[in-house]
């Protein structure tokens, strides 16, 4: 009688080495002069000497998963964008302080390693890196069977950025009288997606594969449609223009997030009426019943990024923003606290305030 093994404890680790070969092709994609090895090591390596040339760099950290979205890309079979939206979720936390990010790791848990699917993970991860500009320098595939069943995984990542000092963005340099810039999110991103998958599976009952006219395609194409990531448009912003802040706009949605970045005593007041939401948040509000207030609390509404510059930085930023393809426009001011109503705290903490008025455009 032939005693207990890995394998056949669930654990295999040969398909585990199989995924790993897969992805490196994808991984050397995302290289950066300052990446030093390869896949294989016990640790990544990121060559620090280039801070050098910095006054006083301050290193930004950030670590993010993507939620139930994961549950979207493995009930359509289709595993090469969750990835994308995992780097969107971390670099663009970075990229809010002014930091550019320089290197991610990721790890990913799954029940059954399936050499394939993990290869897409990371073909996704690396695309991503390589918009974000910064480099996959290691990561994690863990086998846990009898915790996540043979077709189940989850993903998270960290990254790693740079910012100067004196060049750090936030709170402290916003003043009365600033405007708020919107950049256009390419659909729900990686938050909300309990939500979504409440209102359309359990309450509507529609399938992935609907065709949805108001979407222009199918429900399933929507709600897999990769977080758009920000952080090289910021950076070009902060590169051509005076930036005070940015506002990373995520789990609590657009008020709450921007909240985070005013400082106590001033209040940014948004008007609805400068833009419309993109089709999938009009309908999981019509087809759930869900208010227009736990919409906004939940959901981006179509702003993936906001920036917070002088009014004499607007038009340069808005150029540039469309310069790059990047739908952007004002949609807000920075005031004193206390002129408007329905005031949103900071999400996650933060001292200061926002609010949205008025209707949505039609």
């Amino acid at each position: 009688m032939s005693g207990a093994t890995y394998a056949a404890a669930g654990v295999d680790i040969e398909a585990g080495d199989r995924a790993v070969e897969l992805m490196k092709e994808w991984v050397a994609k995302t290289r950066r002069p300052e990446v030093l090895g390869g896949i294989g090591g016990f640790a990544g390596l990121f060559d620090a000497s280039a801070l050098k040339g910095y006054h006083r760099p301050l290193l930004a950290t950030s670590t993010d998963g993507v939620g139930t979205k994961v549950a979207i890309a493995q009930r359509l079979d289709k595993h090469d964008t969750i990835g994308r939206d995992l780097v969107g979720m971390v670099v663009d936390d970075l990229v809010v302080c002014g930091a550019e990010p320089l290197f991610m790791t990721d790890y990913i848990a799954t029940g059954k390693v399936v050499p394939e699917v993990v290869a897409g993970i990371v073909k996704g991860i690396a695309e991503g890196c390589v918009l974000a500009g910064c480099a996959l320098v290691g990561g994690e595939t863990a086998e846990h069977p009898g915790l996540l069943a043979a077709g189940e995984y989850d993903v998270a990542g960290a990254g790693t950025g740079v910012v100067e000092a004196d060049k750090v963005l936030g709170p402290e340099r916003v003043r009365e009288g600033d405007v708020l810039v919107a950049m256009a999110s390419s659909g729900a991103h990686s938050n909300g997606y309990s939500l979504l998958r409440h209102v359309f599976f359990d309450v509507a009952g529609w399938q992935l594969d609907r065709l949805v006219p108001e979407f222009g395609r199918t429900l399933g194409e929507e709600l897999l449609e990769p977080t758009r990531i920000y952080s090289l448009d910021c950076l070009a912003v902060i590169a051509a223009a005076e930036v005070h802040a940015f506002s990373h706009i995520t789990g609590g949605g657009v008020a709450a997030n921007i909240a985070r970045i005013i400082p106590a005593g001033l209040e940014a007041r948004l008007d609805r009426g400068t833009w419309t939401p993109p089709a999938v948040f009009s309908t999981v509000g019509a087809l759930g019943g869900v208010a227009t207030l736990e919409l906004e609390k939940t959901l981006n509404m179509g702003v993936g990024m906001v920036a917070v510059v002088p009014a004499e930085s607007v038009d340069a930023s808005l150029r540039l923003l469309g310069e790059r393809g990047l739908p952007s426009w004002v949609c807000g001011e920075v005031v004193a606290a206390g002129q408007g109503a329905a005031t949103v705290g900071g999400a996650k903490g933060g001292d200061g305030a926002a609010a949205l008025h008025g209707e949505y455009a039609k």
